[in-house]
């Protein structure tokens, strides 16, 4: 290691990073892998496989209660429609770009920051450990309200069983995570489909906008930020389901088929929660049964949604998993998914006890904030790191990491986070700007934007070279 570089993948070769990995598709045992780059004689699968685990985890009843605060905010079903749309497409852009790093690296997206980030990485795999959490209560709010109103069990039990369910899938992790995703591609969309045609066929949709002028233009922004919340969500897991594939994989597949599961599964179930706004409101579980018109469909829907809670659980409890390891705690990858499990179940409980709408929008705008900044500052470090060069794997184990440019990024890490606190919206905090901009909450571009230039600035600054083209190769003249 040169001078003035920080070691940052040192001792990853050794338990609990390193384990058992799948042999191959089909190879349901439980995978023991944590961190550590997975060897290029252990990768197999191809792009394609990516779309349904990305499709399936964004098809549940948080999506749908995410398209209802379009109504909640007054926009009216097309003027809410396109709010989404943009906003599900940002993030959906740089999810798929950062789902073609895995094959690139054989690593997750978490352990794989620490190119920039270096020994700085605890903080941000901190963040995503509590947003892991935080995550599988959202989804997991919905999956026990179903369970409990199908079984006529208390909620609290309900939210057990459903738990219980993902951490058993969690624990075994990769493979079985893509198969049970590629199985509830094909459950949830048929059953979503049946939601949305009853839904249209029983009920007036396209309501107009109850707000207007510098109200309705805040709460036109607000709807994009909340919508690019729950898709670049996902930035700091997009590698993790990606680093098996072999390091040939077509990146353009990659990026295809990543981001097209996660806008057209959005777009979908967030549109169906822009229709059904004031049909389920807040009792969601009850609300889609009484639309399914009750009886054996209405009980079917309501096991399908905890089946849908569990699917996208399991994503955030196998990122966990990595999150924490990736901040030093040496627990092995099955163990620290079934942590991630337990711990959430306290949150359920307090977004269940009180004002559902208020504390789903709070917690769901909170948990992704310091994202951008993020993505801005690993992306910077990757384009000059790769830039030019021939080689389509990259080796992270021989990476460099100066130590002033991981200190660097940790700074602006946080500064970033720091100047974008008077543009948020919540309840729980509400910038002056956001405040005088109506409501308008543009946080998350000022968190992307301060990085960028403040990251890319220092960069450019003590390492210009790495931004010029690379000089084509001269060719002596023919004899």
């Amino acid at each position: 290691m040169t001078s003035g570089t920080t070691g940052t993948f040192r001792g990853l070769d050794a338990e609990p990073f390193t384990g058992r990995t799948p042999s191959g598709a089909g190879d349901l045992s439980v995978e023991t892998h944590g961190i550590a780059p997975v060897p290029a004689d252990r990768r197999y699968g191809t792009p394609a496989r990516l779309f349904t685990v990305w499709f399936a985890p964004q098809v549940n009843m948080t999506g749908v209660f995410t398209g209802t605060l379009a109504i909640t905010l007054g926009l009216g079903f097309w003027l809410g429609l396109i709010a989404m749309i943009i906003g599900t497409v940002l993030g959906g852009l740089v999810v798929g770009y950062l789902s073609t790093w895995g094959p690139r690296t054989g690593t997750a997206q978490l352990p794989a920051s620490r190119l920039a980030f270096g020994p700085g990485v605890a903080l941000p795999a901190a963040l995503q450990w509590l947003s892991s959490i935080a995550w599988d209560a959202l989804v997991g709010l919905f999956g026990g309200e179903a369970l409990s109103v199908l079984l006529g069990i208390p909620f609290w039990a309900a939210v057990l069983i459903v738990l219980a369910v993902q951490g058993a899938v969690g624990f075994f992790g990769y493979e079985l995570i893509h198969r049970l995703q590629a199985v509830l591609t094909v459950v949830l969309l048929v059953t979503f489909v049946v939601f949305a045609v009853k839904l249209v066929a029983g009920h007036d949709v396209v309501t107009a906008a109850t707000v207007a002028g510098p109200d309705l233009a805040g709460a036109f922004v607000l709807e994009v930020t909340i919508a690019l919340s729950l898709s670049i969500s996902w930035a700091s897991y997009a590698a993790d389901f990606s680093r098996y594939l072999p390091a040939q994989s077509s990146r353009p597949k990659v990026f295809g088929y990543t981001f097209g599961g996660v806008v057209l599964a959005y777009v979908f179930v967030q549109a169906i929660g822009i229709a059904a706004a004031g049909v389920i409101g807040d009792q969601t579980a009850a609300g889609v049964r009484d639309v399914m018109g009750g009886g054996v469909i209405g009980a079917l829907a309501l096991l399908i949604i905890a089946l849908a809670s569990i699917g996208s659980g399991v994503m955030n409890d196998y990122s966990g998993s990595l999150a924490l390891q990736t901040m030093g705690v040496r627990v092995r990858r099955p163990y620290s998914a079934a942590l991630v499990t337990a711990v959430a179940f306290a949150l359920i409980l307090w977004l269940h006890g009180g004002d559902t709408a208020t504390r789903f929008q709070n917690v769901l705008l909170l948990v992704s904030y310091w994202i951008p900044a993020f993505v801005a500052i690993v992306v910077i470090d990757w384009r000059l790191r790769t830039r030019g060069r021939t080689t389509v794997a990259v080796d992270v184990t021989t990476e460099p990491t100066g130590r002033r440019d991981a200190l660097a990024a940790l700074v602006v890490f946080v500064v970033s986070y720091a100047a974008a606190i008077p543009f948020m919206n919540t309840t729980l905090l509400q910038g002056p700007i956001a405040v005088a901009w109506h409501g308008a909450d543009i946080a998350y571009f000022v968190n992307f934007a301060v990085a960028a230039v403040l990251y890319g600035g220092y960069r450019l600054a003590t390492s210009p070279g790495r931004f010029a083209l690379p000089r084509k190769r001269e060719v002596p003249p023919a004899r």
